[in-house]
This record gives structure tokens, sequence and C-alpha cells, in this order.
């Protein structure tokens, strides 16, 4: 009897390690029925039986190859899932044993488990009523009496080896089963038990245990193979089975036919971690401290770990290779602090940085201080700062005058592994025969390359080195057999290991995304790099939907606001509608003014399925080409949404105020509401000029303008208070109806209707914050936006004053006074007004969400808004934080009790840390879309209907006057909203003829025989530029060249134009 193996198929629930597993499995009750179960499985191996009995290592490392599926007839790629069975086995028995550890070890990998367990599909009744795809048999060899050994000590090394004992006699016994069933019965079936396992002694032990017998092949009943040998042999049966690229590596120095590699893999490039027993004692008397590592956004080379001192959080930098020690962005890792002279502020940091590693293996990665000459979209903000986000401090006092220095560290061991996730990018590899002229620079990519591809012995495999797009990753050693038909694709990869004789960790190919460059492969990219969920909202999710025939009707409870005339103001095509307005005259000469906002928590019960979901997505996500939603859109586009002409469930804001703009009193309901129109901020405008005897039956335009001299009361009134004014650079695609390729670009047109809708949303989440503070003052959901570093401000300050403006930043109100006072020295020229508007956006980090019992009342001030305290509930449909607020809000005035969840101070901590994170991942998923849309459309569209080419007016931003540096400088192209690096390479940084003057910010070449300026340029002056994409073997760039001052502009650039009338000297 096989009692209690189960396969998955019927209707009952299993118990696996103490935790209820929903396997829906059925029970295997003798060896008869294993057979039926194994034989009635499709596979791609004739008449050949295979059962694979895996350890616990397999289902850590190697669940990509577990869960790749072939398909049942031919190997196209399009057919569903249903039409797929296991690759590597008929049926797969995974030990309970190995199911625990694997728990223990890894939730990650564990879910995962058990989600390929339930997917086993089946016949009707799982004893062979049809063919079955997909095979999993989970077997408790725990309770098992064929399956126990004697209990050794109590200690890790033994209890492991008492677990991979029990795995192998697992194997043995299903083993011996299947042979005696087959030779009781004088059946010539070939069938094979294989155990597989990474574990060489314990593969050797599988030998060794096992008793000879001649009868039967091999003379042991279950063979012994790691994973990459059992699946190598399977490629040799059938060489179209492309698995060996999903074969977890551990070995930095595989088999090679390259001598030169094999003399260099031997050099341990890294300090070994310390062993598990000392870290535990060092955690404990505080030596080591134990946190996150943190990648910084841009290089995997510098970072910092999050530690705990006492009562405070502190941020460790961790920065260099050799004190990054192999850990990857997400580990939990052990640091060591750094005696503190060599603390970050003190006269010796710098210097021993600088020593660090010698620059070499950041020079070659890629991650050197020189800027990159690719051009880009314009940021909007500065990156937040660890203050800001999550209330880290940076900088610890070091001695009784409070000096201030930033810790430093280095990563002594890693506690838990993030290898998890899996990383987009490409492969870079090396074209031996191609042969470079001296003068042209191998890019870092190449140089990386070069030095770790190779071939390996067995023929057929070779290393690759894969880039990922995330900055924070390292290059990645992938050993694959498809080299050639990887180059060019963008793929997906896994990190495996680290050792510390590897100078890059070790992966594998998980699957290909599609070609470099195209824009729907590039889509996915993004979306990827940027973690954005754009899964289908599972059925679970879809179940909390209202059904098909819901119909809004009145509730009790509800104020039924339908006579009123509500609506709405939106940009063109706005299909999730979230808010809607009304104004009207009241008998007393008052106006009610009303903010009518979408009623989601009514559709969305706290805790239920579409709840989390839509907590884990926290906001819907803006691509040029797609929207991403937060929520389903039934309710997204339909329920929720404000439509014109029907009834809607609305949570309204009621405020009366006078014609002045004094507020007099303020409530706040549940509603139901009628809208009369769903107007564009284009008709709205319309309204608002059309003239006064037009209006006195027009309701709509009466409600309009009222409105509008309402919005203009209240801005003045925040202006006067210290709100900013500020800009951004961003544009707007036009899109090929068919294609959704850009065509043209065009700047946002702002109306007054704009801000008419955003003073209002301000106005309630102004008033809603207010509200919820006075009922739940530590539980509020806040949105704070800190004060500006003077130190951020310190470079525009020192440019601004080279056109004589002055910008005094002390606080919000003397940062407004004198941008206002700069837009009127620069009336004559508009633009530069936006254009220091738009860099004091980027000095400031950006608002982060928080919950009030986490900060101090003077810190829920929001800098930008000129605000002491500041929420968002006027979007709920594509914000988290906003639901979060109508249930605050509701339990406010009694209309619902507070979730259990939102009176956690340590939740709402990690609800608004998720917030904060999916946030800024939407930015900056929109922006990658604008830069892929933008490289499409000056490349000339994917189809040629694009742009090409351009050339356009920029105004320069910054001036590289470093001593001996390259000549360069960067502009912003307002027609494109494009920020990019302007490139004087063909002028030597020792040119003598060539004056650098810093405090001007201002670059000048002189004549080399008269002496005399033939041409400079300064910060904010305007140029002439040229933007192109560059394309080479795996990977395009958008670039940007000078044109005017012709004097200073590359004669090559001029001669593509027409011809240079004069040249510089070039570099020689």
């Amino acid at each position: 009897m096989l009692v209690p193996s189960t396969v998955t198929g019927g209707k009952s629930t299993h118990t696996i390690a103490g935790k209820i597993v929903n396997l829906v499995p059925w029970t295997i009750e003798s060896v008869s029925s294993l057979w039926n179960v194994v034989t009635s499985t499709e596979s791609s191996y004739g008449n050949k039986i295979r059962l694979a009995v895996v350890d616990t290592n397999v289902l850590l490392h190697h669940m990509d190859v577990l869960e790749y599926l072939r398909d049942s007839e031919d190997d196209s790629s399009d057919k569903d899932d249903g039409n797929k069975h296991i690759a590597i086995a008929n049926a797969i028995v995974i030990p309970q044993t190995a199911l625990e550890e694997c728990r223990h070890r890894s939730l990650v990998m564990y879910r995962r488990a058990t989600d390929l367990i339930r997917s086993s599909s089946s016949g009707e009744d799982g004893g062979g009523g049809g063919k079955r795809k997909i095979c999993f048999i989970v077997f408790a060899d725990v309770h098992h009496s064929d399956t126990q050994i004697k209990a050794l000590d109590n200690n890790d090394a033994i209890i492991n080896d008492e677990n991979d004992a029990r795995l192998r006699k697992v194997a043995w016994f299903y083993g011996h089963a299947l042979y005696n069933y087959l030779h009781d019965r004088s059946m010539e079936q070939d069938a094979e038990v294989v155990f597989l396992s990474d574990d060489v002694q314990s593969r050797k032990l599988a030998l060794l245990e096992q008793p000879s017998d001649d009868n039967f092949v091999d003379g042991v009943y279950y063979k012994a193979r790691s994973m990459r040998q059992h699946v190598a042999l399977l490629q040799q049966e059938d060489p179209t089975l492309h698995l060996l690229d999903m074969v977890a590596q551990f070995n930095a120095a595989p088999d090679s036919t390259n001598k030169t590699f094999e003399s260099v893999s031997k050099e341990i490039y890294y300090s070994p971690h310390i062993d598990s027993a000392d870290l535990s004692y060092g955690l404990k008397s505080n030596k080591y401290y134990q946190g996150t590592y943190r990648s910084n956004r841009d290089s995997h080379t510098e970072g910092y770990v999050t530690i705990r001192r006492g009562e405070d959080r502190v941020a460790v930098v961790v920065k260099g290779s050799n004190d990054i020690n192999r850990a990857v962005d997400g580990d939990v890792v052990a640091i060591e602090l750094h005696s503190v002279d060599r603390w970050l502020g003190s006269t010796d940091a710098d210097h021993l940085e600088k020593q660090k590693d010698g620059g070499k293996k950041e020079d070659q990665a890629g991650e050197s201080k020189k800027e990159s000459s690719e051009a880009g979209i314009a940021a909007d903000t500065a990156e937040p700062t660890l203050k800001d986000v999550d209330n880290i401090a940076e900088e610890v006092a070091v001695d009784e005058e409070g000096q201030l220095r930033r810790p430093t560290g280095k990563v002594v061991g890693v506690i838990r592994r993030n290898f998890h996730n899996n990383y987009c990018g490409s492969i870079c590899t090396i074209e031996k025969a191609e042969k470079k002229a001296d003068n042209d620079t191998p890019h870092p990519h190449d140089v990386i390359a070069e030095k770790h591809e190779r071939e390996h012995a067995d023929g057929i495999t070779s290393t690759v080195v894969f880039f990922p797009i995330d900055n924070r990753i390292p290059p990645i050693l992938l050993r694959t057999t498809q080299r050639d038909r990887l180059i060019g694709m963008r793929i997906l990869v896994s990190i495996d290991s680290w050792p510390a004789d590897s100078e890059y960790p070790l992966g594998h190919y998980v699957k290909t995304l599609g070609v470099t460059g195209t824009k729907d492969t590039e889509t996915q990219v993004l979306l990827q790099e940027f973690r954005i969920p754009c899964e289908p909202f599972p059925a679970k999710v879809l179940a909390c939907l209202p059904p098909a025939d819901y119909k809004i009707e009145l509730e009790p409870g509800r104020l039924d606001l339908r006579h009123l005339p509500v609506l709405s103001i939106d940009p063109p095509g706005c299909k999730d509608i979230d808010d809607a307005l009304h104004c009207i005259e009241l008998p007393s000469g008052n106006w009610q003014v009303g903010v009518h906002i979408a009623d989601v928590t009514h559709y969305v019960e706290a805790g239920s399925a579409i709840d989390l979901e839509a907590a884990n997505r926290s906001t819907s996500t803006y691509l040029v080409n797609k929207r991403l939603d937060m929520l389903p859109s039934l309710l997204t586009t339909d329920l929720c949404s404000l439509k014109g002409n029907v009834d809607r469930f609305a949570f309204s804001v009621l405020w009366e105020v006078t014609p002045e703009a004094e507020v007099v009193d303020v409530d706040f309901h549940k509603s139901i509401i009628h809208s009369i129109a769903a107007l564009t901020y284009q008709q709205a405008q319309s309204l608002i000029d059309k003239p006064d005897k037009d209006c006195q039956d027009d309701i709509q335009a009466g409600a309009v303008k009222r409105l509008a001299v309402l919005a203009r009361k209240f801005r003045e009134r925040r202006i006067k208070a210290g709100a900013l004014t500020l800009a951004s650079p961003e544009v707007k695609f036009v899109l090929d109806s068919e294609s959704l390729n850009p065509t043209d670009v065009q700047a946002y047109t702002l109306y007054e209707a704009n801000a008419l809708v955003e003073e209002f949303m301000l106005l309630a989440n102004v008033t809603v914050s207010k509200k919820i503070l006075r009922h739940y003052p530590t539980l509020s959901v806040l949105r704070r936006h800190p004060a500006p570093n003077r130190s951020m401000f310190d470079g525009l300050i020192q440019k601004a004053k080279t056109k004589g403006i002055s910008l005094c930043i002390d606080d919000s109100k003397k940062l407004a006074d004198s941008l206002d006072e700069a837009g009127k020295k620069l009336s004559d020229n508009p633009y530069l007004d936006k254009l220091i508007r738009i860099l004091s956006t980027r000095c400031m980090s950006p608002a982060q969400y928080f919950c009030s019992g986490e900060y101090q009342a003077k810190d829920w001030h929001h800098y930008g808004l000129a605000a002491p305290v500041y929420t968002h509930f006027t979007s709920p449909i594509r914000r988290y934080a906003d639901v979060c607020v109508h249930r605050l809000l509701a339990a406010a005035i009694g209309v619902s009790p507070l979730p259990v969840f939102l009176s956690s101070k340590s939740h709402l901590h990690d609800l608004a840390a998720n917030m904060n994170r999916r946030h800024r991942a939407a930015q900056l998923a929109g922006r990658a879309s604008v830069q892929l849309h933008t490289l499409i459309f000056f490349a000339g569209g994917e189809e040629g209907e694009g742009g090409g080419a351009k050339e356009e007016d920029a105004y320069v931003l910054d001036v590289e006057t470093s001593p001996n540096s390259e000549p360069s400088f960067s502009v912003m192209v307002p027609r494109y909203g494009i920020e990019g690096r302007v490139r004087l390479s063909h002028i030597a940084a020792n040119d003598e003829n060539l004056i650098r003057d810093p405090e001007k910010h201002r670059m000048a070449y002189r004549d080399a025989k008269s002496g005399n300026m033939v041409a400079s340029v300064a910060v904010f002056d305007k140029v002439r530029v040229k933007i192109w994409v560059r394309s080479s073997r795996d990977r395009k760039e958008l670039i940007v060249d000078l044109l005017e001052p012709r004097a200073l502009a590359d004669p090559t650039v001029l001669e593509e134009k027409g011809g240079a009338k004069k040249k510089l000297k070039t570099k020689k």
C-alpha cells in the first residue's frame, strides 16, 4: 500500500507539515493505482515511464524546470497550458520532508510548489479515466512505516543528514514498489525512478545504500542524478528540449575549453561569509547588525543597510564590491560597522573610498562617475531620501559637539537571499574576429563580456554575460545552449548563487520576452523592471464584484443628491472619473459647493480578496499606450466612474461658502448623485469664457462660472500663504490609431478649468485630513512633503545668480515670492521662468504617505502646498491611500466602523511603505514608457510613421567646468521634455584654447591665432541641437548633438547638416 500518497484531482483537503494546503487530492491506495496514475500521464518519451523524486534543493533552486511544460503534440508556444505536460518526467514525487524544509527556508518557493501541485490535472476519478497532463504526487514520508529512519542526535547538521536519508528512502520505496509490481506481472515496460538532487554526497550514498541485485537494470532500484545530468540526458533523447538553460548554477568555474579562463577562475574575489554559528553570536553581542541591503537606484556598487541602534533606525552606507561582498538588492544581511574615522564626513573617508577596489570593478561594470551620453525624459523631482520615505536617520552624532557623519560598514554574511525575482535585460557577446580601431573605446559591457564569455567542454553550452536593465543588479553569468538565439533578445533571468570565486553572480535563463527595441517587448521590460502588477485579476477577486444585473438604487442612510446639478471635468477620453462638482446658490445668498468622490469602499469590502489585491497594487499605472488599473474594469470604468446621466454612489463633501470664498460650514455624507454632464477641460473652459448675459438659463455654465470665481479666490489665498506654483516638463504623444506608435509630440495645454478642478480637490483633501485627524490623531493616513535641504538647492541658487536672480528657500512663502520675482525679470523669456520652476521642483523630494502616529505634528507639514496637514481623498479608483482615507472618514462620521487593520500603526506603516513604493514605481514606469515612445519617435517609428531625427532649440542646464574633464553641458529641450548631455568630444579636455569659468557656469572657446572668443555656452543659454537615435548591436540611445553656436559644434555633425563654415582644431 502506498497510503498516504496523494495526487491532485479530488475535492477534499490534505494536511501537510501541520498546515492545511488545499491540494484537492485523491489517495493512491496501491501500487496498481500508482501505475495507473503514472502511465495515464502524457509524456514526450514514448513508452518509457519516468518517475522523479525531488529533494529540498530542487524545490528551492529548480522550480523553473519543474514548472516547465511541454506541448502534448508539438512545441508550438501558442498552445494553452491545458494541452501541456511536465517536461522532465511522467510524474514527480514531492516528499513531505522536502516540502516542509522548503517552507522553512523560502515561503516564495513553497507557495510556487503548492501552486504547482494544485495545477495538476487528471481524468475524472484519478484512476486513468483520461490522459492526465500534469501529475504531482505528495508523499507523507514522515508518517509512512516504510520510510522511517533511526532518529539521530538533535543538531542542525545531523538533522539535515537525517532528512536527506529519508528522501533517499522515498526514492528507494518507489523504485522497489514499481520493480516488484512489474516483475511479478512479467511486464516488459521500461520504467525508471530517478532521485533528483544537487547534493553530491547524497547521490553517492544513494548508490551505496541500495542492495546490489543483478536481476534488474544497473543493479539498483532507483538512479540518482543532479538536475543538470538529468536534463542533459533528456536533451540527448530529445534535441528539441531547450531546458538546460533553466538549470540553476552553483559552480563558479565549470569545465571550460578556455584555458585562460580556467587559470583566472581560481581567483578568490571576495571574503568568505561568516558561518551561521559565529554570525548568530555576533548579532546577539551587537558585533554585527542585521538589516536588508538596498542598492542605490543607479548603481549595484553602492547601497545601504538599515539597522537598529537602540530605538533609532540608521542607514549604514555600504560601498564598493569588497564591502558589499556579494549582497544583492533585497538580501537580508549581517554587517559590521567600520571604525568612525572611515565614516563619511570624516577627513579620510573620501580617500578610503577612492582606494577601495582600485576602481576597477566599478569602471568595468559601467559604474564610473562619468555620465552617460544617452538623453532621456527629464525627471520631475529629486529622489526621495531615507528620512523622507521611512523616517530613517542617515547621519549620527559621533562626539559631544554633535558632529554628524554617515556610518559605513561591510557585509559579513547573508542571512536570507533575495534570489527569487526574475530580472530583465539582454546578453552581451563579443565576436572574437571583430577588430576594433585603436581609438575605438570599447563599451564597458564589452569588456566584461570578453573576460567572462567562454565555451564549455561539453560542446553544447557556453557562459555568456547578462546585463539587467535594473542598475541595482550586477551582471549575471549564464550557462546556455542557445547563445546565438538569445542575441538581440530581451530575456528574463534568475540568480542562483554567488560563490566567492566568481566576480559576478551565477544564474539561469527563465524565458524570452521578445526582440530588443520593439514597443511591445520593451513595454513588458519596463513593467518587469519596476515590478508593476500587470497580471489579469484572479477569479477570487472577480468573484467580489457585483452581478451583471446589479442596479444602483437609493439605500437607507445615504443622502439623495440627485436633484443637484453635479458635473465632472476631466481630460478628453477619461473613463475612470473619480470626482464631480456642483455649486448652487442658497436662499441665504451664500453658495453650496460639493465635491463628490466615487464611493469605491461600497464595492470593496475591507479585508476581501479585491481589497487585498488593491492594497498590493496600491495605484493605477499610466503608460503612453495603456493603463494598468488598481481595480477591475467593472468598477474602474463603470460602477465607480461618475459618468454623465447615470446614478452613482458617492462620498460627498459639502461646504457652505460666501461669494468671497469664506467657508461657513462643512458636512460629509455618503450619497447618491446623478451627474448632468461629463465635461472635458476645453468644454469647461468655454463655459468659463461664456459671457454672463448668455448664461442666465444655462445651469452648467452658471455652476462652472461660480466654481471658477471661488477657485480664483481659494488659489490666491493659498499662494499668499506660501503655496508654490511649480512646473513640469511633461509632454504628450499623438498616437497612430492602429499601431499606437507615436506620430507627433505636443505640449500639454493647461486651461483655467484645470486649475479650477485642482483647487477644489485640494480643498477637499485638506478638509478631510482635518476631520480624520480630529477623530484618529494617531491612525490617520496623511501625505507629507518635507522642506528641502539647502544643499539640494545650492546648485540652482548659484546658477540663478548668473541671471541676476536670487532664490530664498527659508520657507515656501519666501521661495514662492522669489520665483515670482524671477518671473518678472524673465518676462521677455517665459520659458526661462518655467525652467527655473521645473528645476526648483527637482530640488525637492517627492511627497510621501505616512501614518500620523509615526511622526510629530510639526513633520506633517506639506511644504509645496503650505498646508499643515494634507491627505489624498479624491481618487479612490486609482489610489489605495484614498480608499484608506474613505474608511477613516466613514468611521469618523459614524457611517461604518473602522476596519481592524486600520487600527494598527504597524499595519498602517506597512501600507504606507507599499503605497510609497508602488507610487514611485508607477511614476518611473510612466516615465520609462515616455522614454520608449520618444526613442521610437526619433528613430522614425517601428513602421516609418515616426518623426525621425529633429533639430530643436534647447536651454543649457549645467556646464562641465571641472579641469581636465571632457567638455560637455546638459540641456533641456522644451518641445519634447528631453534632457541630455551634449558632448564636445572633438575638443580635447586639456585644449589650451578652451576656457572654463566655474563661477559663471560658462565654457568658452577662443581662436588659436587671434586669441578672440569665437563662442561660449553658459547656464540658461539657448542653443540649437540635433536629436537622433544611435543604434548599436544590442542597444538604442537617444543622442543630443550641438548645432549652434556653430563654432563649438562638432564639424562632423555640421557636415551632416550641410557643411561647416569653420572648424575647430580637433583632438589628436
